[in-house]
């Protein structure tokens, strides 16, 4: 294993008025590759005053950059995809030594945040106003999507390309200037992002970045110059987000915990179901907060849990690097949590039908956070392993009857962030789609992430705020609509003095 040696170790720098700077902070911590604990660099929790001069440097850079013209703005987006497009390789190879996730699905972390990249090049279609002409004798009124000012966003460890390109990219495109906050835990590409953008042309001040936990969050949400925040992340530290900063008077949007079911019934392609649900299910360790986490199997497709055990046994762990099927879990914490999650079912009677725990590894793999995948049957609401997101490869089955009690189970669960359904049957489809109350649905479609030109749209307990990241949504998010009514006299017109509320 290659040496821990502090003094070899990179540190991560934070970004403040366009120029990368050492932190002067006493606080750090360690990046760690979760393939075999290796330290590949050192993160410092930002002080107050770094933070500070962070949003100062965002507030100093906003006038000029709100009267940057839209084309201006979006050249450097086109640009800024042209470079994106040019690392790939180099950006999924660090986002997997830090991440864990396979090079195939970090590829595919970053190509969907370059699918927001590209919108944002589109801001001029995207950020256009209304005009009603002659709404009265000689009146106009028409509106503008004017900027808000300095804009924040706080991103989670397990897609750290797509997040922060969810959140900067349409920010500033808008017009607005941005501090960003990346995950402690694996921010080394969103750096090198960070680092194309300037590329791109971002001018100095426009994109800031900080490092840190809960006292950098905490100093976001409370600042006065910060107008906006969105987050990605747990529903705990989102729901504080989202209170903290709204009582400071801040627009917010918060993407917050998941716990999304598929539904499978018996007229389904089997092996095309089979196929999306491990996938679903197992894919990035199942540390998506789209995956596929319950699946209720409906009458005669009961039948198939066997296949869809023998399916998820068959998945290979190992390095990411090595492209397998699964890599680690993030972390040693995060791998006894889900341990303790996988005890927990067992102890209250679920059916442990595919244990992932301690799975045989070869010796150069024994120092990875490895779990396999997990498979539980006969699972019910009111279980550990049901109601709480468990972010890892374990996968709850669910029996139902009939469709109707399928979409009864969801429906009565809090979390609103992801549903499928798996069916041939146009019918049911529809059906499906009319009651299910959960705002991203798939017709055997398993993880129905929007692309960009919609918005990603959890709803219940998975989000708050009115308008999700991304698409149409973000862009009435990140600015403020104006509305003018103008009436212009000519010269020989007077038509007296009116003191009634009316236009004449």
């Amino acid at each position: 294993m290659p040496s821990n040696d502090i003094s070899s170790i990179p540190t991560i720098p934070l970004l403040i008025g366009g120029e990368f700077v050492q932190s002067r902070t006493s606080e750090w911590r360690d990046i760690v590759n979760p393939a075999n604990q290796q330290v590949l660099a050192r993160v410092p929790m930002a002080t107050p005053e770094e933070v500070s001069a962070a949003v100062a440097a965002a507030q100093a850079a906003f006038p000029a950059w709100r009267k940057t013209p839209i084309g201006t703005r979006a050249r450097i987006f086109l640009k800024y995809q042209e470079l994106i497009r040019a690392n790939m390789k180099s950006l999924a190879a660090t986002l997997t030594a830090e991440q864990g996730k396979t090079l195939a699905d970090a590829e595919g972390d970053v190509f969907r945040g370059l699918e927001v990249v590209e919108h944002a090049a589109a801001i001029g279609n995207l950020q256009l106003g209304e005009l009603a002409h002659n709404v009265a004798n000689g009146v106009d009124t028409y509106t503008r999507l004017q900027p808000l000012g300095v804009c924040a966003g706080i991103t989670p460890f397990n897609f750290p390309a797509m997040i922060p390109l969810w959140m900067f990219p349409m920010a500033i495109a808008c017009g607005n200037t941005f501090v960003l906050k990346p995950s402690e835990q694996d921010p080394m590409v969103t750096m090198q992002l960070v680092e194309l953008a300037l590329q791109a042309g971002i001018p100095k001040g426009v994109l800031n970045v900080v490092h840190g936990a809960a006292d950098v969050v905490n100093a976001l949400c409370d600042h006065p110059d910060i107008k906006a925040i969105s987050f990605v992340g747990s529903t705990k530290v989102g729901t504080h987000v989202y209170h903290r900063a709204s009582q400071a008077g801040k627009r917010v949007q918060c993407m917050m915990g998941a716990k999304n079911h598929a539904i499978v019934l018996p007229d389904a392609h089997k092996e095309q179901t089979l196929n999306a649900l491990v996938g679903a299910s197992f894919g990035a360790a199942g540390q998506r907060c789209m995956a596929v986490s319950v699946v209720v199997l409906v009458g005669e497709a009961n039948q198939w849990l066997p296949d869809l055990v023998e399916k998820a046994r068959s998945l290979k762990l190992g390095p990411g690097q090595d492209n397998l099927d699964l890599g680690p879990v993030i972390s040693r914490n995060a791998k006894a949590r889900i341990e303790a999650l996988i005890a927990q079912g067992v102890q209250q009677g679920a059916r442990l039908e595919l244990d992932g725990r301690n799975p045989e590894l070869p010796p150069d793999m024994a120092e990875g956070n490895y779990i396999g995948p997990t498979v539980f049957s006969n699972v019910r609401p009111g279980m550990a392993i049901y109601d709480e997101e468990v972010f890892g490869p374990v996968l709850s089955v669910v029996s139902a009857d009939t469709l109707d009690e399928a979409i009864a189970v969801i429906n009565a669960n809090p979390h609103g962030n992801g549903t499928a359904v798996f069916t041939q049957s146009g019918a049911a489809a529809r059906k499906f789609e009319e009651e299910i109350d959960v705002g991203q649905v798939g017709i055997n479609v398993p993880i129905p992430v929007p692309v960009p030109l919609f918005s990603f749209t959890g709803s219940r307990a998975s989000k708050l705020g009115d308008l999700g990241p991304y698409g149409k949504q973000v862009v009435l998010f990140y600015t403020q609509t104006k509305t003018i009514t103008s009436r212009w006299f000519e010269d020989d017109v007077s038509s007296g003095v009116n003191t009634t509320i009316r236009l004449h």
